[in-house]
């Protein structure tokens, strides 16, 4: 089994992501700063070398990281 490259928080917050929710939102949802959620998908957007959120997205549902 492939060790996944997102962290357990980072992959709440995309799956929050994809179901619509603002960045406020899934703070809210999440209990932590809107800071800190834009801090995990800043390092998401990093770690696959992608430019917004759409396409770190896009990336993790063809690595299978996320699925619709």
């Amino acid at each position: 089994m492939n060790k996944s490259i997102l962290t357990k928080r980072e992959k709440e917050v995309f799956e929050l992501i994809i179901e619509n929710y603002t960045t406020t939102e899934i703070a809210l949802k999440l209990k932590i700063s809107e800071k800190t959620v834009r801090n995990h998908i800043s390092n998401v957007m990093q770690k696959l070398g992608v430019k917004g959120r759409a396409s770190a997205v896009v990336e993790l549902l063809k690595l299978g990281e996320l699925s619709i």
